[in-house]
């Protein structure tokens, strides 16, 4: 049985360990406190957990008067919310000025599910990376989650984390978890290609190639949890050892993981690469499984995609 676990509570759970002792750290929500998690923070430190409403703009803008004044803010949403209403305050505000705001974003992807296409953000990682002074990053499991909380708040300047709504299955509860920011992780060695995946899609990703391994074809299997600043030195290495690299991301296939590792490979080691996410249009309502069902973005269809790019190869 595979254990699984909620990255919203291992981002609370980081918040309130930072919290006690770091008086500095204040958290701001809009009005989704409950479900970003960031209640269990304002339990504990009512004086310093701030619900703007449903503000987003004004939840940016009071996270970046706040950080100018030295504290380490905080501020979450669903990724639709926290990233696409308030753009511009993000960009002017926070980044123009290299503020002290992280921006923890839950219910990114499709699989929000039943909330529909006006919910489901599959534009998000793309919007906030090309942002100057912005760093984006999408954990595996709770157990980076938290190690990213704690890297972040360590981390001086604006930050975007990328969580999700699901429980998701424990990549790093048993397996050693050497966290950097900007580092990719190696998880399996292969040689015919490399999957380079982030976020959500790390765990399919893994058991897509471990299956295809009972059948004779080794790739490897990064886990891209930074996608600015990317791991550059990683990304030319696979390209130049095995020719063939393979992006997976619960995202659009334009502006994230995909268009990051393609600008690499493209100027300093081409090779072919194939992406795997959400092509250019809108998703729809559904159970989550079955959206990534639909999409061919489980284990299974991962596996079947990865054999249909290597025998097309």
């Amino acid at each position: 049985m595979v254990e699984l676990g909620s990255t919203r509570d291992a981002y609370a759970e980081a918040l309130i360990e930072i919290g006690k002792n770091d008086e500095r750290v204040v958290v701001l929500d809009s009005d989704l406190a409950t479900s970003t998690k960031t209640a269990k923070f304002g339990k504990i430190f009512p004086e310093r957990f701030f619900n703007i409403g449903v503000s987003e703009a004004d939840m940016i803008n009071t996270a970046a008067g706040l950080a100018a004044s030295g504290k380490i803010a905080f501020c979450s949403s669903f990724a639709m919310f926290a990233t696409g209403k308030p753009w511009e305050e993000i960009r002017n505000t926070v980044c123009y000025s290299n503020l002290n705001v992280k921006i923890v974003a839950s219910h990114s992807g499709f699989s929000v599910g039943e909330d529909g296409a006006s919910h489901q953000a599959n534009e998000d990682m793309g919007i906030m990376r090309i942002i100057p002074n912005m760093r984006v990053v999408a954990p595996s499991d709770p157990v980076m989650t938290k190690e990213v909380i704690y890297a972040v708040y360590k981390t001086a300047g604006p930050f975007y984390v990328r969580l999700t709504r699901p429980k998701i299955p424990y990549l790093y509860k048993d397996r050693e978890l050497n966290f950097q920011l900007g580092k990719g992780i190696v998880l399996r060695r292969g040689r015919e290609g490399a999957v380079i995946a982030t976020g959500t899609m790390v765990y399919p990703s893994l058991k897509a190639a471990e299956k295809l391994a009972e059948k004779g074809i080794s790739l490897y299997v990064i886990d891209m949890h930074t996608i600015k600043p990317i791991d550059k030195e990683l990304i030319v290495k696979m390209a130049k050892e095995t020719g063939l690299i393979i992006t997976v991301e619960e995202h659009s296939i334009i502006g994230g993981l995909g268009s990051a590792v393609t600008e690499v490979v493209s100027e300093l080691a081409p090779c072919y690469v194939k992406r795997i996410g959400v092509e250019d249009r809108f998703t729809f309502s559904g159970n989550y499984k079955d959206l990534y069902r639909y999409f061919k973005m489980d284990v299974e269809g991962l596996t079947d995609t990865f054999r249909e790019i290597l025998n097309g190869r």
